[in-house]
């Protein structure tokens, strides 16, 4: 029996978009399950590898190779490069590409636009863990975003897709002008609707004054290093998703609860848990993954500071990535690269 390879197709941007748009209740469910299928061993995650440039200290290229099981199937890798001088440019920071190779055969099958799927994984997983380690606290109504690009946006989605609702939305950048037109994004939202409640809205000064007026704290930046340093800002105990890894200094993560996504991933690349571990000498400031949260393993005291600190795992990129092939397919929209594999005879 001859088998053939699966057709490659190439799904754009657009397509992505509009096949997330809407969804995200359904995304963080699906998130949730990668977090069970990667905990209970039914996906590989190797780590990821960093290209560096000698000429661009500030640039990198990461490739992320992953394999999940459970109802997805695939295996692939995503490629994604951070370039921040593109901001001043005037385009994003960011721009990857995902490529998804099939189970049986190993063959690519599809090439998609990942700067949205990336984005939408890392908001889906914040959106996760708000959820699962404010359960047995005062459900959070101030919220502060650290860092106001495209990651802040897709959090202030995921948020308000899941019924998130708040009183005060405290806005903070280094560049005035992202935090104006952050401000302006999250006026529109509230606005147009697609964003529970009326929040007041505040551009703050400084990460203290936003700090200290939040009860869940978002840092979202492109930080190399840590840039926060004193642990009374957090005196009051808040909720901290530190999706960008670097903003905090070690002192703040040793008077905190600490929940990871990966130990191994989060634990290298100079990130803040990494820091941590190098000044200390071990793991123990560590209280658990998310999936140990999930799974009841890990409980959250509500009297301490806790900081959910996700490096980002390629195997949430597959997971989506694999769910918009699946819709565009079955809305009969693939764009199909005819004869992409030519040469398939062994023997010519």
């Amino acid at each position: 029996m001859t088998t053939m390879p699966p057709p490659f197709a190439v799904i754009s941007g657009a397509q992505v978009q509009r096949t997330l748009q809407g969804r995200e209740q359904e995304i963080v469910e699906l998130i949730e399950a990668a977090y069970r299928w990667h905990g209970a061993g039914d996906t590989v995650n190797p780590p990821s590898y960093f290209l560096r440039f000698p000429d661009r200290p500030t640039a990198r290229i990461i490739a992320l190779p992953a394999s999940i099981g459970g109802k997805v199937r695939v295996d692939g890798i995503k490629w994604i490069s951070s370039f921040p001088e593109n901001v001043a440019a005037g385009i994003p920071r960011a721009s990857a590409v995902l490529i998804l190779n099939d189970h049986d055969t190993g063959y690519p099958f599809a090439c998609l636009e990942s700067s949205i799927i990336s984005a939408t994984r890392t908001a889906a997983s914040a959106a996760l863990a708000a959820d699962r380690l404010s359960a047995g606290r005062p459900r959070p109504r101030r919220v502060g975003f650290v860092g106001t690009g495209l990651i802040a946006r897709y959090i202030h989605t995921f948020l308000a897709g899941t019924g998130w609702a708040f009183d005060e939305i405290g806005v903070h950048d280094t560049h005035p002008g992202s935090a104006a037109g952050f401000r302006d994004h999250l006026e529109q939202a509230e606005r147009s609707g697609h964003a529970a409640g009326a929040a007041r809205i505040t551009v703050h000064d400084s990460a203290e004054q936003l700090i200290r007026s939040s009860d869940l704290v978002v840092f979202a930046t492109v930080a190399a290093q840590p840039h926060v340093e004193e642990p009374a800002w957090f005196d009051h105990h808040p909720l901290v998703l530190h999706v960008s890894l670097r903003d905090l200094s070690p002192r703040i993560l040793l008077d905190a609860v600490n929940i990871v996504d990966d130990v191994e991933h989060c634990l290298k690349a100079d990130t803040s848990p990494h820091l941590v571990e190098q000044l200390t000498g071990d793991r123990d400031f560590l209280h658990g993954t998310l999936d140990d949260v999930l799974s009841g393993r890990v409980g959250v005291p509500r009297d301490r500071t806790v900081v959910f600190s996700p490096f980002g795992l390629g195997v949430l990129d597959l997971a989506v990535g694999k769910d918009v092939y699946d819709q565009v397919r079955q809305a009969g929209d693939l764009q199909v690269v005819p004869d992409f594999f030519h040469d398939l005879r062994r023997h010519g």
